[in-house]
This record gives C-alpha cells, structure tokens and sequence, in this order.
C-alpha cells in the first residue's frame, strides 16, 4: 500500500514539473519573440506612432497593417527599404484634384501641400493676371477642384485715352466692374455691356455730359436810305447812326469724349433792340455830269492850262476803294461819272479836267498812292480800267 501511494504521488509531481517546463518554455519563447522585434517610428498622413514589428521591409509594414499604397503616395524611405530598429517611416497618401483650364479638366493624383505646389509639380504655367481659385497658399484637399481662369490682354479706350489691361472677364460688364471704370449716366460703351470679350478686342468708353451755354450775339443793323434831292445825285449823307442790339441765346450742348457734337437752341432772348442807321442819298444830277462843252482854241480842241501826268486807272471795287469819292460822290450808283483821283495840292478838288484819251472830268478822289502829277481815272468795269493801264497823258485845267 505504502509502495502503491508513493508511486502515485511520483507521477503526479512528473506530471506538475512537465506542465510548468512547458510554461516555463513557452514564456520563454514568447519573451524571446517579442525581445526580438524592432521599433519603428511612423508617421501616417500626419499621425504620429510607434509600432514593435518582425517585419523585413516597410511594404511589408504597411501590409501588415492593411495599409493600400497607390504609386503616387509619399513614402520615405522607400517601400523596399529594410527595417532597423528606431526607424522612422513617413506615409503621405495621395489626394485626387481636378485642375480646370478654359473648357479642359485634368484628373490627377498629388501629395502637394498646397495650391501652388500642385501647379509646379504639373507643371501649369500661371502669370500674375491669371486668377487662381482656390488661393495658391490653400491647402490641398481630396476631391479639391482647381480652376486657372487665364488673363488676356484688351485695348481699351476710355474717353479718348488709350491703354492696354489684363482682363479674366467674360463680358463687357465684367470687365469694367473688375478694372472699377464706372459709367456716368449718359455715358456709353462699345461693345455693349452684355456682349462677350476676348483677347485683342478694343472697348470704348465714350465719355457723354451734356452742359448749358449762354452766349450773348449782336443783332446787326440795317442801313436805310432816304432819298434827298437838295444833295447832288449819288452823294450820300449819315442823318442817324446805327446801332447793334444784343440777342442772349440759351443753348444745350452735348459733348462725347470733350468733344461738341451738337448744340440745341433752348430759349433767345432780346437783351437790348437794334437802332437801323439812315443816310441820306442826293438825287439832284452831280455836278460832274454837267461837264460838258468848254471853251475851244482855233484847233477844236479845249483851252487851258496843260500838263503831262502819269496816269493809272481804277474802279468802285477796287481793294481798298469804299466806292464813294472824297467829295462825297457814290460812284456806284454813277457809274458813268467821269471821275479822276488827284493830288490837291497839285490839282484842287472840284477841278473840272480834260484827260487826252478819257474825255471831260472832275478832280473829285483822292488816293493814298495818288502824290504829286499822277492821277487816277475811273472806269465803272474793271476790263477798262486794265485795259489802260499806266501811262503818261496830257491834261487841260479848265477852270
């Protein structure tokens, strides 16, 4: 019995020390298998933590942990890198964004930062006019679309001064509104507001202002005349002076661009009447028309004292002629006078002449180039008097 009870009490403690060997080796290689594993240090889309791993690369990491990795996912060091102990591993996913340019859209996958850093990294071209939304320093975001609205160059005139701007409008208004140009109520612009802009096109702005402008203008007078036959025929005689009057005109004008392109008269007003001169016209026959028959020597011809003068001929509309001789005689009105201009202190006025090849006539003119022993015949047409030019003649003095 005795013999029994201690082999049974033998096989149980066998049986004690083979479990707790077991354990004993189990914890071991537990102990062992943990020791063994290296730290690693990753930074996951920006989210820092440290993982204990038996992994040989880093894909192997990342496969372990159910991480998908696409080709354009951030990862350094690279996938196939060998794992050490303390290394540091850092995983930036991609983000899908749409670039948009004009009626063109691009699909593409980036781990830029920012707006600015996805154009350079696809190499897209953006000037300092072209608009950008959204702002080159956002941050990018999955899904996150980027439109480029591409600036181009417009001639515009704006009230007559011309220059060229940058422009990402569409329209017209538009573009006014983005470069602050602000139209006046008369103001217009060509194209209109609502048509479509594109590179090269010109906009006009003409520039409209309508103002009022008074302006004062002389009513000119009228010369009556009155017949009077106490004076000789032709002469001619002021009884009352003429006087302008004052019209004031009220005027709306419209101007484009500074320029006047139309005058409205509004309202006129009589400031001050007129006063119409009057004169005095002779009827009585001129004394010069009764120059006729005077005393003869034995040869027919006229008697008195001779002389040779240079002589030239004009006639009532000549330059500078008013038409009505010194003496007051209106050759107009006679132009059958015969009438010579004369130096009077060679000649005295009122002289009745005979001129060789002119006939009888009367010292009744006067002239500026008309010194010393010339003369001046008058003709009533202009052909005659070029027809006789300049010459010397004779003269008689006949009284």
């Amino acid at each position: 019995m005795k013999n029994l009870l201690s082999k049974s009490l033998s096989k149980k403690n066998w049986a004690i020390i083979s479990a707790s060997l077991i354990v004993f080796a189990a914890a071991c290689g537990f102990l062992i298998f943990e020791t063994s594993k290296k730290t690693v240090a990753l930074t996951l889309d920006g989210q820092d933590q440290v993982i204990k791993t038996h992994a040989k690369t880093i894909q192997d990491i990342f496969d372990d942990m159910d991480i998908g990795l696409r080709s354009e996912d951030y990862v350094f060091p690279s996938v196939n890198t060998q794992v050490k102990n303390n290394l540091e591993v850092v995983w930036e996913p991609a983000k899908q964004v749409v670039i948009k340019q004009g009626n063109e859209k691009d699909q593409v996958w980036t781990t830029a930062d920012t707006v600015q850093e996805l154009l350079e990294e696809q190499n897209v071209e953006v000037n300092k006019h072209d608009v950008v939304q959204p702002l080159p320093e956002e941050a990018i975001q999955h899904e996150m679309e980027v439109e480029i609205d591409k600036a181009f160059q417009l001639k515009v005139a704006d009230g007559g001064k011309e220059s060229q701007l940058w422009t990402t409008s569409t329209t017209v208004a538009d573009f006014l509104s983005d470069h602050d140009i602000k139209l006046n109520h008369l103001d217009r612009v060509e194209p209109k507001l609502e048509e479509t802009i594109k590179e090269d096109d010109e906009i006009k702005v003409i520039r409209v202002e309508k103002v009022t402008d008074v302006v004062e203008e002389p009513i000119r007078f009228a010369v009556v005349t009155r017949k009077d036959n106490s004076m000789d025929k032709g002469a001619e005689k002021v009884v009352e002076d003429g006087q302008e009057g004052l019209l004031k005109k009220e005027y709306e004008i419209v101007r484009e661009n500074g320029k006047e392109v139309s005058r409205k008269l509004l309202s006129e007003n009589t400031v001050k009447d007129k006063k119409d001169k009057v004169v005095a016209v002779g009827t009585k026959a001129a004394p010069v028309m009764q120059v006729a028959s005077r005393g003869t020597n034995t040869n027919g011809q006229p008697s008195g004292k001779e002389m040779y003068v240079s002589s030239t001929a004009y006639t009532a509309s000549c330059n500078g002629c008013s038409g009505t001789t010194a003496t007051g005689i209106n050759l107009k009105a006679n132009p059958g006078a015969k009438v010579i201009a004369v130096d009077p202190s060679v000649i005295p006025l009122g002289t009745k002449v005979y001129v060789e090849g002119y006939g009888y006539a009367v010292a009744a003119d006067t002239g500026s180039a008309i010194k010393g022993n010339k003369i001046d015949v008058f003709f009533a047409d202009k052909s005659d008097a070029y027809r006789w030019g300049r010459k010397q003649v004779k003269i008689k003095i006949l009284n």
